[in-house]
């Protein structure tokens, strides 16, 4: 038996929770259960005492030498089955296709779930309420599998590369973050699931040349923006009979999403979220799983678009019960802020839970024993967040629960009673804390690891991460984040270099430890005399309120660029900066931000790498795009004047473009399209492809290494560092 009084932080580091959490809660809240590598061990609060429960040797397959390795493992709601994920492969962005094995608590039996099925094709197994039965999903048909006999029964018969059962195409995948499509009974009697047709949707054809001697295709299902989504229902198959009731849905199902659904707290009904094509409007239905009648029992419009439980919860299965079954809890941004309502189940009665100036940056965990709901939020500083509860019944004022003595942002994983939390602090100060706390009183139960001042670094003068604001010309107050160099010297003037992303996926200013930073600069940049600075813009979803994250609406490329561009003139101002040695950079969005910014403002930034960039919108996927900017057969303009290759032609600076041709995401075609389009112009640049590498630019040996050292090398060629 493992003898641990305290989680020690090579252990932390060893389940990668600083990151994530990586270990799982008992049902009743009290404990945890790790895997350690050598067992998996429960850990129980508040003493922390370690008990190994299944020892690592254990899961070791017969005629196998060498234990199973754990990417993922759950227990059933009995105890008696552990449920082990291995040997998990990619589907486009994660490890969602594997083999999975049980093992029996009581016999130690060791057996392959879908063992007749190929090699890492299972998905999302999960074993059934009553523990009889595990369902999977395997080359996009449902089985289910009697835990006692073994017996394996195929639930639908229909899927292939484009009828897909119980998972999602690339474009729900990428944009939903919808991976497992299917889901229990509360009873075990039937499964819901997905089926999502793309068969009406065109291949986009990636180009392999090294694999092979002759080149190849690989075809990607990749419905781009102004191309009709792919058709989706729900249906609900029993188990016993094996036929399917197919939801009757409302409207055109090539013309609208469905993003979620659930069981709706009992065995007979599902309840559903239906998107329309721009995303604007949402309604929920109530389904009955015998019938198929679908019930719309509530609807909420937006001039924009509606954000999708993803922005409010990175995991976006569930649905909210409370009082039993009788409401649902809703996030919603109608009256300007994202906020908390409840719902009836009949959608007759509405109560707004959370109330004032501020938006629900997450909902983490509800306990309604105690009549709790626990969310983060910040009122007071957009770039922190903090741990509140409030009342399910009342609405009274929110709960401050993290320490007012930490100051910067706190995350954590809530205890299924709501008793205990895992909570990791950090700060732009490098101050750093994980530890474990009782909610009931706020306090610490057990540390296992504290920072409070920065790590020396060997002996050089500490580079100080500050944290700014800039007012631009608009009256458009801006957070960001500044690095000046190591020996810094006020007389001087510097280069800057901005790291840039600017669009609604994502921020690049937080009071955390980790935001701010060059990791792709092979070396120290602080050292090599750079002022490092970031900012976010409108659009970017900040806890700023809806105006500030939507006002970017059909304006993406055009309202953010200008931001960023305002905010560099500010800086331009500053006694110690070089205005001839201004640099910007980005992937992804970025990568199309820095496009812009060096075309549509020649005169302030004169290096511009740019990775991975959306060089024409018109080519990017339908859900995303349309989201943002609505349909391009209604208002192509907006496309056009949101695109970089739009103003290209303006080049005056040096720009370094590096693309993965095997990128599934933002194709290759719109940097080969962005090439033409400067050369056209007689614009000279640098370009460099990575064969075959995904969106990522991380495939093969070497590759990071070698884009770190082109980063650094160009940025050094054409803005040199130090101060003049």
């Amino acid at each position: 038996m493992l003898r641990l009084a305290v989680l020690s932080i090579s252990l932390l580091f060893a389940l990668n929770i600083y990151s994530q959490p990586g270990f799982k809660w008992s049902s009743d809240g009290t404990a945890i259960f790790a895997d350690t590598d050598t067992a998996i061990v429960k850990f129980q609060f508040p003493s922390f005492t370690a008990t190994e429960v299944v020892k690592t040797a254990w899961l070791t397959p017969a005629g196998v030498s060498s234990p199973l390795k754990l990417d993922d493992f759950s227990f059933s709601s009995d105890s008696l089955y552990l449920l082990i994920y291995t040997n998990s492969k990619k589907v486009w962005r994660g490890n969602t296709r594997g083999d999975y094995w049980l093992y029996n608590m009581k016999t130690g039996l060791l057996k392959q779930v879908g063992k007749n099925q190929p090699a890492s094709s299972l998905m999302f197994a999960k074993i059934a309420p009553d523990n009889t039965k595990i369902a999977y999903v395997s080359k996009h048909d449902i089985y289910t599998e009697d835990l006692k006999t073994g017996k394996t029964t195929r639930l639908t018969k229909d899927g292939n590369d484009r009828l897909i059962n119980g998972t999602f195409d690339w474009a729900y995948e990428e944009e939903f973050f919808c991976r497992d499509g299917f889901r229990w009974s509360p009873d075990s009697k039937s499964i819901a699931y997905w089926q999502i047709d793309a068969r009406k949707i065109r291949n986009f054809l990636l180009l392999n040349n090294t694999d092979s001697l002759y080149a190849f295709t690989v075809p990607v299902e990749y419905p781009k923006v102004g191309e009709d989504p792919s058709a989706c229902k729900i249906g609900v198959v029993n188990i016993a009979t094996g036929i399917t009731k197919w939801m009757n849905v409302p409207g055109d199902s090539k013309q609208h999403y469905i993003p979620r659904m659930e069981w709706a707290a009992n065995s007979s009904e599902v309840i559903l979220e239906q998107l329309n094509r721009k995303q604007n409007e949402a309604k929920i239905y109530l389904c009955n799983a015998v019938s198929g009648i679908a019930t719309m029992i509530y609807t909420e419009k937006d001039k924009a678009w509606i954000d999708i439980k993803a922005a409010w919860n990175e995991e976006p299965t569930g649905w909210e019960w409370v009082n039993d079954g009788k409401e649902f809890l809703w996030v919603s941004e109608k009256d300007g802020w994202r906020h908390l309502y409840s719902i009836s189940r009949n959608g007759q009665k509405e109560t707004l839970i959370t109330k004032g100036a501020y938006d629900i940056i997450k909902l983490n965990a509800i306990d309604e024993k105690a009549g709790y709901v626990y969310f983060l939020a910040s009122p007071d500083n957009p770039i922190q967040q903090y741990l509140y509860r409030i009342r399910l019944t009342d609405g009274a004022n929110p709960e401050l629960l993290s320490d007012t003595a930490l100051k910067g942002s706190h995350y954590y994983s809530v205890s299924p009673t709501g008793k205990y939390a895992y909570h990791r602090f950090s700060n732009h100060l490098e101050q750093k804390l994980i530890d474990w706390v009782n909610l009931e009183n706020s306090k610490s139960v057990r540390t296992a690891y504290s920072q409070m001042t920065p790590n020396a670094e060997d002996g050089k003068k500490p580079v100080k991460v500050e944290l700014i604001t800039v007012t631009t010309d608009d009256n458009i107050v801006l957070d960001g984040w500044m690095i000046k160099p190591r020996l810094f010297d006020s007389t001087k003037k510097y280069p800057v270099l901005f790291y840039v992303y600017s669009e609604p996926g994502a921020t690049t200013v937080k009071d955390a430890a980790g935001y701010a930073g060059t990791p792709l600069y092979a070396g120290d940049i602080a050292e090599d005399g750079y002022i490092q600075i970031s900012f976010d813009t409108r659009g970017t979803p900040s806890p700023k309120g809806a105006a500030w994250r939507k006002s970017i609406y059909r304006k993406l490329g055009r309202l953010n660029i200008r931001d960023q561009a305002m905010a560099a003139q500010k800086v331009m101002q500053w006694s110690f900066v070089d205005t001839s040695r201004i640099a910007v950079h980005g992937w992804s969005g970025g990568g199309s931000t820095t496009l812009h910014l060096m075309f549509q403002y020649p005169e302030i930034y004169k290096t511009g790498i740019a990775i991975a960039p959306v060089a024409d919108q018109l080519l990017y996927d339908n859900i995303y795009q349309e989201r943002y900017m609505g349909i391009p057969q209604e208002n192509r303009e907006d496309f056009t004047a949101g695109s970089p290759l739009t103003y290209a032609k303006n080049l005056k600076g040096n720009l370094l473009v590096v693309h993965g041709t095997g990128d599934d995401n933002v194709h290759y075609q719109g940097t080969e399209r962005l090439i033409n389009e400067l050369v056209k112009h007689g614009k000279l640049f640098s370009m460099m492809s990575y064969p075959n590498r995904t969106h990522s630019i991380d495939e093969g040996e070497g590759t990071t290494q070698h884009l770190s050292q082109l980063f650094t090398q160009y940025l050094k060629k054409h803005c040199p560092g130090g101060g003049r």
